[in-house]
């Protein structure tokens, strides 16, 4: 008997460290990442952020994130306050450079004469040229802004006020993203949380070239249900459109819980359905290539508050990281994501996240 125990025993011993092991390996030969929690450096002036509402990075390695300053409380925002309240702290501009170790080079933004800068900012691109593209989508946010690297002001699409529809060349509807294409001189647009489309512009004149909604259909304003992966027509919100190196366009359909694959005329490639029992505001919040070989992206999910990997082509899970939570390395509205030259990803969380973080690829 007492043999018999401690054969038991053994075999017990031998089938957890076997599990354990097992556990402890890569699955795949996929991207694997660890959380910088000393990056970016604490802000100088005082100064705070509110709602991180988009990053991006430039061909220098630098990294640029959007914040709003409106969503600060007046116990975050004491010290401006009459009378002052407490010693921190003051709200930031709206745009904010940082270089790869976290220091802050310069930040600029908000009102000025020539533009309407939005009320609700949201989304951030530095294209080949390092000029600044940021949108808006408060209620009557129809616009996208185009600056110089120091905030000088060079070009303005749609404005302020009434949005016209899906099928207006003008106005914008509360646009979410963009990315421009250097080679066409050319920027498209997710349009976004009133619109339901991608529209392209010229980057430099603003003249309108083409728009589609999903599938490459004549975009609808008609209201449908959301989180219907099979929807005929895009869902509020249109969240992020990617170009890649292959001439392909990525779609965040963010609601209905997909990617839509177009080819830069609009003609409908093929969709990527992804964790589609999310409801809440859904789970394609953004996507970026990991690396230049773009052969996984990388999905900020702020409703399941993780990063996932897939396999560009097939959309196949490969990993994943981050969880729901406040800690280094969890996130809370888990919004953009971006990359840089060397693999690192920043992501920025908007609602009470408040805050920008960095992942070093750790293989």
């Amino acid at each position: 008997m007492g043999r018999m125990i401690r054969h038991g025993l053994l075999i017990l011993l031998l089938a957890i460290t076997c599990g354990a092991y097992s556990q402890a390996q890569p699955i795949s030969n996929s991207p694997q990442y660890k959380v910088d929690p000393y990056w970016p450096k604490a802000l100088p002036n005082n100064w705070i952020l509110g709602q991180v509402s988009g990053v991006a990075t430039d061909k220098n390695d630098h990294i640029w994130v959007i914040h709003r300053p409106l969503t600060i409380t007046d116990d975050e925002k004491g010290a401006t306050l009459n009378p002052k309240r407490s010693k921190c702290c003051i709200p930031a501009p709206p745009v904010l450079e940082f270089d790869k170790n976290g220091n802050l080079l310069q930040a600029w933004g908000g009102k000025g004469n020539g533009y309407d800068w939005p009320k609700n900012e949201h989304g951030i691109y530095i294209d080949p040229t390092g000029n600044v593209w940021v949108g808006g989508n408060d209620l009557t946010d129809h616009m996208v802004l185009k600056f110089t690297p120091q905030g000088k002001f060079l070009l303005q699409i749609g404005s302020p006020g009434a949005s016209l529809g899906s099928n207006d060349t003008t106005q914008l509807g509360r646009p979410a993203h963009m990315n421009v294409d250097p080679k066409a001189n050319e920027i498209y647009i997710a349009d976004g949380y009133l619109n339901k489309r991608v529209i392209v512009f010229d980057s430099n004149t603003g003249a309108y070239k083409r728009h589609w909604g999903a599938y490459g259909n004549v975009p609808s304003d008609e209201k449908m249900a959301g989180f219907n992966p099979s929807s005929p027509q895009f869902s509020n919100p249109v969240h992020c459109v990617r170009l890649m190196k292959d001439n392909t366009v990525f779609v965040c359909d963010r609601a209905n819980n997909r990617i839509q694959v177009f080819e830069k005329n609009g003609k409908f490639i093929r969709e990527i359905t992804y964790e589609t029992d999310t409801k809440g505001s859904g789970s394609v919040w953004d996507l970026i290539p990991s690396d230049a070989s773009q052969k996984y992206i990388l999905i900020a999910d702020g409703t399941n508050n993780e990063v996932t990997v897939l396999v560009r082509e097939t959309g196949q899970k490969v990993g994943s990281f981050g969880r729901s939570g406040r800690n280094a390395g969890e996130f809370h509205w888990v919004h953009n994501i971006a990359v840089d030259s060397e693999g690192s990803v920043y992501t920025t969380e908007v609602d009470t996240g408040k805050r920008a973080q960095r992942f070093v690829r750790a293989k």
